[in-house]
């Protein structure tokens, strides 16, 4: 019930700046909320400026304001411990790659190994071979090479972000 309640009030708040009448919120005993253009005791007039409906675009901070100043209070981290977490970091993603890597070249063997089958099932009678099941039947083999692949490059994408 309250959904269309609202889209009543979108159309009529749209539609106000072009009859520039006065709205009323009302609200029965119930609690339901209903818009109108004649007051009663339960409504009360919306102070609607027909000139600014729409939310005015943000402002864009200037370039060097762009950055928040760190708080004094902030917990500060040395630079040695900060060069040991990102050496960390460093490693980890390429290890991540290097398993990644291997994965892809397992999923392009997979993908080339079904590549050389054709299953009875995907034959048609005459002996002639169904594309459409084949490629069917690849599509998930292509699908893990394709992941493999996006993995590798964000993970490179990844490394290379670092300091």
């Amino acid at each position: 019930m309250k959904l269309p309640a609202l889209c009543l009030s979108i159309a009529l708040l749209t539609t106000v700046s072009a009859y520039a009448q006065d709205i009323y919120k009302c609200a029965d005993p119930d609690g339901r909320v209903t818009y109108s253009n004649v007051p009663t005791r339960s409504c009360r007039k919306l102070v609607l400026d027909p000139v600014n409906l729409a939310p005015a675009p943000a402002a864009r901070p200037p370039a060097a304001a762009a950055k928040t100043p760190t708080p004094g209070n902030f917990p500060k981290v040395d630079e040695q411990t900060q060069k040991s977490r990102d050496g960390d970091r460093r490693r980890i993603l390429e290890n991540e790659l290097a398993a990644e890597l291997k994965n892809a070249e397992q999923a392009k063997k997979d993908l080339a190994e079904q590549e050389g089958i054709i299953l009875p099932s995907e034959r048609m009678q005459g002996g002639a071979i169904s594309g459409g099941k084949v490629q069917e039947r690849l599509q998930a083999y292509k699908d893990k090479v394709a992941l493999h692949q996006r993995n590798v490059e964000a993970i490179q994408k990844e490394i290379t972000n670092l300091r």
